[in-house]
């Protein structure tokens, strides 16, 4: 990987080639880079055009599925959205909404690990919405209506939130949090790699297969029409190197800083700062948890 510095100390990324895996830390790590940046870019947007809009963060779930069922489950719920978003009371003052997919691995007990897939949307709704007797929802009213549109005889869980825009910290309720819950990653590293070799050959085995064909994030109404005007890179499949475009190549110096990877330790060393083009290995995300990367 290549890299390099920034007159304000930061690395940038600039030179890689990307697996595109679902599961890969690196890959993901810059899929929700990207994806946060568009969004926060997209919000801003439609704020301009819509600036009356409220936003809702929603949390749709169903039962955990075990690794035969888990791909079934996954294509089950996104048909069920579907339904659910074509509701009368569900599309009734909906401007626009981003989804994403979520799965958490259970692994309390090793001989039977079960997945838990589920759905984060972030509404952009009318201000009208909330004003409405006839069409506001009660947390009770979501409830029902998922339940109806997944077709079980079981009460799933769901979580309905107001957004506060223009919260100036990141607490649970601010819009900016929001936004990075719905482009963070499908899995969470620590579920696949624990160090137990046959349950992580396992998790990463069913992964693959349930995640295969599905998107991290996708967009529907204003939003959808936005990223084709703002002629947004695909998150998913494009390029995962310029995840933003912010930074002015031109201003890029070339002093680097090189780190290595230490087998016996299991983590990144950092070389002494040298001139010009460096290369390593990655086999960890550690090193970047320091946030001086971009």
């Amino acid at each position: 990987m290549t890299f390099k510095k920034l007159p304000n100390g930061r690395l940038k990324l600039f030179q890689t080639w990307f697996c595109k895996s679902k599961l890969c830390p690196l890959c993901n790590w810059r899929r929700s880079l990207k994806s946060s940046n568009q969004l926060q870019e997209l919000l801003q947007v439609a704020l301009q055009k819509e600036p009356q809009g409220r936003f809702l963060f929603l949390t749709l779930t169903q039962e955990n599925s075990t690794g035969e069922t888990l791909k079934q489950d996954i294509s089950r719920m996104s048909k069920a959205v579907n339904r659910l978003l074509n509701y009368k009371k569900v599309s009734q003052n909906l401007l626009g909404y981003v989804r994403s997919l979520e799965v958490t691995v259970n692994d309390q007990d090793l001989e039977n690990i079960t997945y838990h897939a589920h759905f984060h949307f972030l509404l952009f709704r009318k201000r009208e919405y909330f004003s409405d007797s006839q069409n506001y929802l009660e947390q009770s009213e979501w409830t029902n209506l998922w339940r109806r549109a997944l077709k079980v005889d079981y009460q799933p869980i769901v979580h309905i939130q107001a957004v506060k825009k223009n919260s100036k910290r990141q607490n649970k309720n601010s819009l900016l949090s929001a936004a990075q819950e719905t482009a963070k990653y499908q899995v969470k590293s620590a579920d696949i790699l624990t160090g137990f070799a046959d349950r992580d050959l396992e998790v990463i085995d069913v992964l693959e297969k349930a995640l295969s064909g599905t998107r991290q994030i996708s967009f529907g109404g204003l939003f959808k029409k936005l990223r084709h005007d703002l002629q947004l890179d695909d998150a998913e499949n494009g390029d995962l190197i310029d995840t933003d475009s912010s930074d002015d190549d031109a201003e890029l110096g070339t002093e680097v800083v090189i780190a290595r990877w230490d087998w016996k330790r299991r983590d990144y060393y950092i070389v002494k700062p040298t001139q010009g083009i460096f290369s390593f290995q990655v086999g960890d995300t550690r090193c970047y948890s320091s946030g001086v990367l971009s």
